[in-house]
């Protein structure tokens, strides 16, 4: 699309993820047995005919430079253009990183200056969605407005979440975080399409008064004086912000409907490569109701499950309602029951790991057991 840039959000935040993020972004956790988060709005841009991203990094993102590499998974490895990594090229004033959007946009204000196209979309990388950004955009020019932002009606959501409150004409007349009381209102989705022009000169009016909340210097302060229009999207859309909303939504994928919903034939999804030999199920093991990568191997029982790349599962051993990641080994005889398992761990024989529905057990990467 020649009049659409992206700009995708992957700095250092509070976040509700635990060792998940102990050494990786929210944007690099595994997801959907072969995905990382970012995998889903960076193919939604890339789908829409968006040729040129900009990534904006700020600490801990070795694992997401190892996954997103040149963009050549998502033809973004282009001579002019194409995927460009962002850390902060002018100085941010927040000690641990950007305090916000706006001043993760100061930090990296030279590269917008620079971008070719009239029109940015931005976006947060923990996004579950698949949507069609270029409806976004066609719907963003006929409107007039001056921000479109994309929001749901479905308001189901844990951590930092930002909600809208809707005239009769779609239009944002209030933003309001936190709510308790969500009735009548749509949560943001956190996608927000504007011109380029627009955008500097909203960087640069915050940053000289050190305003850094896009939604507390843009979307509050200016909702009189911009026409902040909204988008509804009201399929599959998850924010992946706390351990539970991860644990849930991973899970969900079990659903047969929400799989087609998220990963539809028109709109893939598309991520770093690993070729894998497949999977392979012993005659006596067991494999019900789960979703499981290539490379693995399955002796003994693994139900409702999700399963990344190069697990083992020994004879004897029993996996219920866990996330397995890559890399993983269950002995014999071990039981594992509502588990998080983070890359290379190893569980030893006969082990019991219990965790809860509400509340799964979480075991860091590369620990033993």
């Amino acid at each position: 699309m020649k009049g659409l840039h992206g700009i995708i959000f992957s700095y250092e935040k509070h976040n509700g993820l635990g060792e998940l993020t102990a050494g990786r972004t929210p944007s690099s956790v595994p997801f959907a047995g072969r995905y990382r988060i970012i995998d889903f709005i960076l193919s939604s841009m890339v789908n829409a005919g968006i040729t040129d991203v900009g990534v904006v990094l700020h600490g801990n993102y070795q694992s997401l430079l190892d996954h997103l590499g040149s963009g050549k998974d998502w033809d973004l490895s282009r001579k002019h253009g194409g995927l460009r990594l962002l850390p902060p090229f002018e100085q941010t004033r927040g000690l641990d990183g950007a305090r916000g959007k706006v001043e993760a946009l100061a930090g990296v204000r030279s590269y917008l200056a620079d971008i070719r196209q009239s029109h940015v979309v931005l976006a947060d990388s923990d996004l579950i969605i698949n949507i069609p950004i270029q409806d976004v955009y066609q719907a963003h020019l006929a409107s007039g407005a001056d921000i479109t932002a994309v929001c749901t009606s479905s308001v189901d959501s844990e951590g930092d979440v930002t909600f809208f409150r809707l005239d009769k004409s779609g239009r944002v007349k209030d933003t309001l975080f936190p709510l308790r009381d969500r009735t009548g209102c749509h949560r943001s989705l956190e996608i927000y399409i504007l011109s380029k022009e627009l955008l500097l000169e909203l960087v640069d009016e915050c940053m000289s008064h050190d305003q850094v909340s896009f939604r507390g210097a843009v979307l509050q302060a200016k909702a009189d004086s911009l026409k902040i229009q909204s988008y509804v999207w009201d399929g599959y859309a998850a924010q992946i912000r706390s351990l539970n909303e991860y644990y849930r939504r991973s899970l969900e994928l079990l659903d047969p409907s929400i799989r087609r919903e998220l990963f539809p034939a028109a709109r893939p999804v598309h991520t770093k490569e690993r070729n894998d030999a497949s999977t392979y199920v012993d005659p006596a093991g067991t494999c019900c109701n789960c979703l499981v990568a290539d490379g693995c191997t399955i002796e003994g029982t693994v139900e409702n499950s999700i399963v990344f790349h190069g697990v083992s599962v020994a004879k004897g051993a029993e996996v219920k309602n866990c996330i397995l990641m890559q890399d993983v080994t269950v002995s014999r005889d071990a039981v594992l029951h509502h588990v998080i398992a983070d890359k290379a761990v190893e569980i030893m024989d006969a082990r019991t790991l219990m965790g809860h529905d509400h509340y799964p057990m979480v075991i860091a990467k590369g620990s033993k057991v």
